[in-house]
C-alpha cells in the first residue's frame, strides 16, 4: 500500500500531555487512511477478525540522522508473527522522539504497561485502535536505537 494514502498526527505530547485536571493523557499515534478501504481491511484483519494488538509491531525508521533539523522518518506496522508489512506512513522525526519521551513518562506516571495508543481511521470513522507498550526506533543506517525505543522489561530482541 502506498505511503501517500496515510498521514500521521501525534497527540498528547509535550505541553499537551496533561489534561485540564493535571492527569497525564495517553500519547496517541493517529494514522489516517485516505485510500481504497478494502485494501486496508485486508491488511488489518486476519481470518475475518481484527488483528489483536499482540500481533502488531509498531516501528519507526529514520530516513535522516536524528540530529538533522528537518529529519524525516517512516512509521511502519508489521505482523509480529509473519513479518508481513501492513502499512507505512511518513512522519517528522522530532515529533517521534518527543512521542517516545512522552510515552515513557506516561507509563512511569500511570504505572501502566501500556505506553501509548495507536488509532487508524478512514472515511471519518475509527477502523482500529490498540493500546501498545512496544515501539522500536531504527536510525538511518537500520540499527535499533534502544534509548529512543519503548521496550518493556523482559522483552528480548
Amino acid at each position: 500500500m502506498r505511503r501517500d494514502y496515510f498521514s500521521v498526527e501525534i497527540h498528547n505530547i509535550g505541553r499537551n500531555g496533561a489534561g485540564a485536571d493535571g492527569e497525564p493523557r495517553c500519547p496517541t499515534l493517529d494514522i489516517t487512511f485516505d485510500g481504497p478501504q478494502t485494501a486496508l481491511d485486508d491488511r488489518l484483519t486476519s481470518e475475518e477478525e481484527d488483528r489483536p494488538s499482540s500481533t502488531i509491531d509498531v516501528t519507526c525508521r529514520l530516513l535522516d540522522s536524528a540530529e538533522e533539523p528537518d529529519a524525516d522518518g517512516v512509521i511502519g506496522l508489521t505482523d509480529r508473527h509473519t513479518g508481513d508489512f501492513l502499512l507505512e506512513a511518513n512522519v517528522d522525526a522530532e515529533e517521534v522522539l518527543e512521542f517516545v519521551r512522552a510515552a515513557r513518562e506516561y507509563g512511569t506516571e500511570t504505572e501502566s504497561s501500556e505506553r501509548y495508543r495507536m488509532c487508524i481511521t478512514g472515511e471519518n470513522s475509527e477502523i482500529v485502535h490498540h493500546d501498545e507498550s512496544t515501539f522500536l526506533l531504527y536510525n538511518d543506517e537500520g540499527d535499533l536505537v534502544r534509548r529512543h525505543s519503548l521496550i518493556p522489561s523482559g522483552v528480548e530482541l
